[in-house]
């Protein structure tokens, strides 16, 4: 009989996915896996698969993560309008910079591997998706509210999410931080004009 799991499964998840984060895919080896997660080669494959599977279980938990943090996040805000405001400063928001620099987990394992690994191009595709019908909402709302101008909000929604992935993109370059302030504000002004008083 199968002796049950005696380690926390969402743990071990995190421990790897910050582990492929902070190295990359090609970069983390199988000692890296089994140093973070705490569990010997025969444990960790048995329940996650090999390293790829592992991989991709990881990188599917850190979607739904960043999926469930961006929709509350657009929820709560007062003014729809703040929200999406509010996504183009997000990556600058750590004054300490490090979350920053490591840029997103998706961008990173597509530019990585994207060009091999048919499964993680899918996966970013359905990714960037859902991220723009999110935003795409968040959009709408703020057109009802008054302050977005008629137009399509789903081409406003993909403009936000390529400016913000752009300002994670130059955050890793070591850009500092007020530049990329005002480079948000600057995106913000443009992509977002105040249309309240019209």
């Amino acid at each position: 009989m199968a002796r049950p799991r005696t380690f926390d499964e969402r743990q071990v998840l995190n421990a790897v996915r910050e582990q492929f984060w902070d190295a990359g895919y090609a970069a983390t080896s199988l000692e890296d896996l089994m140093r973070v997660s705490g569990l010997g080669k025969g444990s960790l494959y048995a329940a996650f698969g090999d390293k790829r599977q592992l991989f991709l279980r990881a990188l599917r938990s850190y979607t739904d993560d960043s999926h469930d943090r961006l929709r509350k996040a657009l929820a709560e805000a007062p003014r729809a309008v703040d929200a999406l405001r509010m996504l183009l400063e997000a990556p600058i928001d750590d004054p300490t910079g490090a979350g920053t620099r490591r840029g997103c987990l998706m961008a990173n394992s597509t530019c990585e591997l994207g060009i091999a690994d048919p499964e993680v191009v899918a996966h970013a595709h359905r990714t960037y998706e859902t991220t723009t019908a999110l935003i795409g909402d968040c959009v709408a709302r703020a057109q009802r509210e008054g302050d977005l101008p008629a137009a399509d909000p789903i081409a406003l929604a993909r403009a936000l999410l390529a400016a913000q992935q752009g300002i994670v993109f130059m955050s890793r370059t070591g850009l500092d931080t007020a530049t990329l302030a005002a480079t948000a504000r600057s995106l913000a002004a443009q992509l977002l004009p105040d249309h309240s008083g019209d």
